[in-house]
């Protein structure tokens, strides 16, 4: 069996930089050392307090952090967990401290596919989906798997290519609503672990190959006119059943009309 699978994935999915954040507080942390150090070099006339000033207020500018109100921010001191910040201003110990994540915990979207993906009656279909899911753990999230965005794309993707591997095409195309419910609970048990949960997920379009279309619906229309010429028949029958009975009702009647003459 040869398939081949592709992936989808929006600039929210994507992990948050780990470049430093630039706030007003570690700008005010720069710049009034910097301000206090080029004073005293006027007053003294010696540059050396401007370097002092410059170099303690670098110092000082990477203490203040601020986490938006649906981050965390995964603490490590010296490369060990120590916990998690946020949301708002907290502060961290400069050149000691690092931020190792940014957890996003609002909802977040993920679209993935199953191309050319063979279904348990041997029909190649292409399917499209959208997961939605959260980080309910930021801790996990961030020690427990080096990507968590990226794994759980490919969790949503080979467990769709499983699901499509087991089900027929008619159940396939019938019964949406089973199978979103099987996906969002298989991909679930293989987040878990990882602190996420999973709140839906959607089938946006089940394509099946042009061919097998074509056949589907000219049997579609085979069956539509076989409904309706045996309607017509069944009509035509009754019709004449009918008429039949009001045939026999009159001659009932103009016998009796005889008899009693």
């Amino acid at each position: 069996m040869s398939s081949s699978t592709s992936l989808t994935q929006t600039r929210s999915n994507l992990p948050a930089p780990e470049m430093p954040r630039v706030n007003v507080v570690s700008a005010v942390a720069l710049l009034v050392p910097v301000l206090l150090g080029g004073l005293i070099s006027w007053l003294m006339f010696n540059p050396a307090a401007v370097v002092i000033g410059l170099l303690l207020g670098f110092f000082l500018a990477q203490a203040p952090k601020i986490a938006r109100q649906w981050e965390r921010a995964v603490v490590l001191r010296l490369g060990k967990y120590v916990g998690l910040r946020g949301p708002g201003l907290f502060w961290i110990i400069p050149f000691v401290d690092s931020i190792s994540t940014w957890v996003d915990q609002r909802v977040i979207t993920t679209s993935f596919a199953a191309e050319e993906t063979l279904t348990s009656d041997t029909v190649p279909v292409n399917v499209d989906a959208v997961l939605f899911w959260m980080v309910y753990d930021p801790e996990k999230a961030a020690l427990e798997v080096q990507n968590y965005p990226q794994a759980v794309s490919w969790a949503a993707q080979t467990a769709l290519r499983d699901i499509i591997g087991r089900t027929s095409l008619t159940d396939l195309l019938r019964g949406r609503e089973r199978i979103e419910e099987e996906l969002q609970q298989l991909i679930d048990e293989r987040s878990n672990p990882w602190g996420v949960t999973v709140q839906s997920v959607e089938m946006r379009d089940v394509i099946i190959p042009a061919a097998l279309q074509d056949a589907m619906s000219r049997k579609h229309r085979r069956q539509e006119r076989n409904r309706r010429a045996l309607s017509s028949v069944r009509l035509k029958s009754r019709l004449r059943i009918r008429l039949r009975l009001r045939r026999d009702r009159i001659a009932t009647t103009q016998r009796r009309f005889t008899c009693e003459r």
